[in-house]
């Protein structure tokens, strides 16, 4: 049975804490910063803010979990896994969640090509990732590691692949080929980058 596309992020995998909130850290976001889903990378601006951009263009912060904001619309505090661009007024911040732990572990789904995917000897290995279209229902990631770009040794791209998924046996994701999923873990990231800043 062949994988079918339908990437979901970067999900944590596995680190040095424990669930729910495994090594996430506290940040901030401008009010009028692009939308962030659950499990997208995200980057660090010179002011400190956290925000989305273009892969390949900086050293990631992290993977962003979620946020906390005060509602415009609401009138009150909101806590969501998602941060949707809106809803804050101008002279406020959004209080963002994300992990950057150097150990952090995580799956994603592999896309870019439907008829290429991760292999073994891709195994250690850096890796871009894109966007992808996110679940604006849920607030989950599209994010998934861009197979267009040749895995290689390359030590400015942000992840490496540490493995592959193949559990359970026929589960989407665990066959060979198109759309299959791996784990990696931070290959450079503000808290462990193999590059100068």
């Amino acid at each position: 049975m062949a994988n079918t596309f339908a990437p979901f992020g970067f999900s944590q995998f596995s680190g040095t804490g424990s669930a729910p909130t495994y090594e996430q850290v506290v940040g901030f976001c401008a009010y009028n910063t692009a939308a962030m889903y659950f499990g997208d990378p995200v980057f660090q601006n010179a002011n400190g803010s956290i925000y989305p951009t273009t892969p390949g263009t900086g050293i990631l912060a992290g993977v962003f979990v979620g946020c906390k904001y005060l509602s415009v619309s609401q009138k009150r505090t909101v806590w969501s896994n998602f941060w949707g661009a809106a809803d804050v007024a101008s002279t406020n911040t959004v209080e963002v969640y994300y992990v950057n732990d150097p150990n952090a572990k995580f799956l994603a789904q592999v896309g870019g090509s439907s008829s290429t995917g991760l292999a073994v000897t891709d195994i250690g290995a850096n890796v871009q990732f894109a966007y992808g279209t996110p679940n604006t229902m849920s607030g989950i990631s599209g994010a998934y590691i861009d197979i267009t770009v040749t895995p290689t040794t390359t030590a400015t791209l942000p992840f490496k692949v540490v493995g592959l998924d193949t559990a359970p046996p026929g589960a989407n994701g665990t066959e060979a080929g198109a759309y299959n999923y791996a784990i990696v873990a931070f290959n450079n990231v503000s808290t462990k980058t193999l590059s100068g800043i």
